[in-house]
């Protein structure tokens, strides 16, 4: 659930075609049908992967006796797509999109074979951190290769359509996968999924042969302006230690003694030392404008994450609620989202934005009380069940809001700049949060607290950057 998948790269070149389109020509025309059939079932894929193995996650973890480790199961992911990002984004811009696409493709389908075959919790994190590597490799140069394979007219309808391919995963792909967890095995969800990409990722790099080619350098004189005025692209050295950082962090929080200390102090330093070349300056003093922004854009999505992670993993360890009542809860968060999007963009779409921010911020609060709520054993599972699709509709309120704000915040010409330091803040906020949150947990197992009780401390976690957010709000007001 990403907010920059409907982002379009900035340096991208003309379609190579072997006749020039007319104005009649749509995406589905003779020109440009092979490379919309292709795009699209790469996106319904994606979207399908990436929702399906979520609910799945800790039932895996239970088997493989790595429920301690789940923090790094969740997270491995989303600390490896900030690498695979730069990395698919400079290759792209090296030599097109076709190669780091169908590579990034076909990585996806070697990960999700390691994840169904894994012996080990460390197997099935090893293969969540190259899957992260691909996911990030392939959101990027799926925009890098609409703007190649289309023309200017053509690229929005594209990236509508792209966007669109995820709302069928996000109804059927939780609930799915939840249903072969329980009557099959979680392997089979990964098996499965690894099948249906193969065929997708042959058929990119057939289409974009030939179609899509690099950017053309520029001459000295035609970029001496815009070099002026465009911020350097973070060097692949400073997003790998950055993921290197979160993924050190995360496994320093799934245990509680010297070790486990030492690997927390080591992710910690490359984060504070790497972290903010890829982030707006004042964004640690939470300066009004653009650098508060995009620090609420990482409190909100770190709570998000947060419950998203641990709240299932609760339910299935604690309460023995089955996978596919799991995937049902994920699906409603999904249809959650998209009303209370619907709702912020249509009926609320006056007014003002950092209002919209605070208003969701209250929601999730509501959301990490029922969690809270949930915990007791005397509360019926399905409250807990309902916290998903309850902070759902209130990132429905923020996340689009807060893109709003960036977006009004950056001049002309900046606007990559702010949504690459949202993204990036979101990732962030994800790993730093649920690390935190498992950390608190850990210690309360560790000191004799019963699951309930630890799970309960731990969320209780959650209010402090849902309070952040109501606070914080109006300085990222766009006067």
């Amino acid at each position: 659930m990403t907010n920059d998948q409907q982002a379009a790269a900035c340096s991208v070149a003309e379609p190579a075609a072997d006749r020039p389109p007319s104005a009649a020509d749509g995406l589905f025309s003779g020109a440009y049908a092979a490379a919309t059939a292709s795009f699209a079932a790469v996106m319904f894929l994606t979207g399908l992967t990436a929702l399906a193995v979520v609910p799945t996650l800790p039932t895996a973890a239970r088997a493989l006796d790595g429920v301690s480790l789940f923090p790094l199961v969740a997270g491995s992911f989303v600390a490896a797509s900030l690498l695979g990002g730069v990395l698919g984004g400079h290759w792209a811009d090296r030599s097109g999109a076709q190669r780091p696409l169908a590579v990034g493709m076909l990585l996806a389908v070697v990960t999700l074979l390691g994840s169904g075959t894994s012996t080990s919790i460390w197997q099935l994190i090893a293969s969540r951190l190259l899957d992260g590597v691909a996911g990030g490799m392939v959101a990027v140069s799926i925009n890098t290769a609409i703007g190649q394979a289309y023309p200017d007219r053509l690229r929005p309808r594209a990236l509508a359509l792209m966007s669109a391919c995820w709302v069928v995963p996000s109804l059927v792909g939780p609930p799915l996968a939840g249903l072969v967890t329980e009557v099959w095995s979680w392997r089979v969800v990964y098996f499965g999924l690894a099948a249906l990409t193969i065929l997708p990722a042959l058929a990119v790099a057939t289409v974009l042969r030939g179609r899509a080619r690099p950017v053309e350098p520029a001459s000295a004189s035609a970029s001496a302006e815009p070099a002026a005025e465009q911020p350097p692209r973070p060097a692949l050295l400073v997003a790998a230690a950055v993921s290197l950082g979160a993924a050190l962090g995360q496994y320093g929080a799934s245990g509680w003694d010297s070790r486990h200390a030492a690997f927390v102090l080591g992710g910690l330093a490359l984060l504070v030392l790497f972290a903010p070349r890829l982030l707006p300056r004042g964004i640690w003093r939470a300066a009004r404008g653009l650098p508060v922004t995009v620090l609420l854009s990482g409190f909100g999505s770190g709570t998000f994450f947060a419950l998203e992670a641990l709240v299932p993993l609760f339910l299935v360890t604690d309460r023995g609620v089955a996978p596919v009542a799991i995937g049902l809860a994920f699906t409603g968060g999904a249809v959650a989202w998209a009303a209370s999007s619907w709702v912020q963009g249509r009926l609320l779409e006056h007014y003002p934005r950092h209002r919209l921010v605070i208003t969701g911020a209250l929601v999730m609060v509501a959301a990490v009380a029922t969690a809270i709520a949930g915990t007791f054993p005397a509360v019926p599972a399905f409250v807990a069940c309902s916290v998903i699709p309850l902070a759902a509709i209130g990132m429905g309120l923020i996340a689009p809001s807060l893109t709003v704000l960036s977006l009004s915040h950056s001049p002309t010409g900046r606007q990559g700049h702010a949504s690459s330091a949202m993204q990036t803040s979101q990732n962030l906020g994800q790993i730093t949060v649920l690390g935190l949150v498992s950390a608190i947990l850990n210690a309360c197992l560790t000191a004799g607290s019963t699951d309930a009780a630890g799970y309960a401390t731990a969320f209780a976690l959650l209010f402090a950057p849902c309070l952040l957010i109501t606070l914080l709000a109006t300085r990222a007001r766009n006067t």
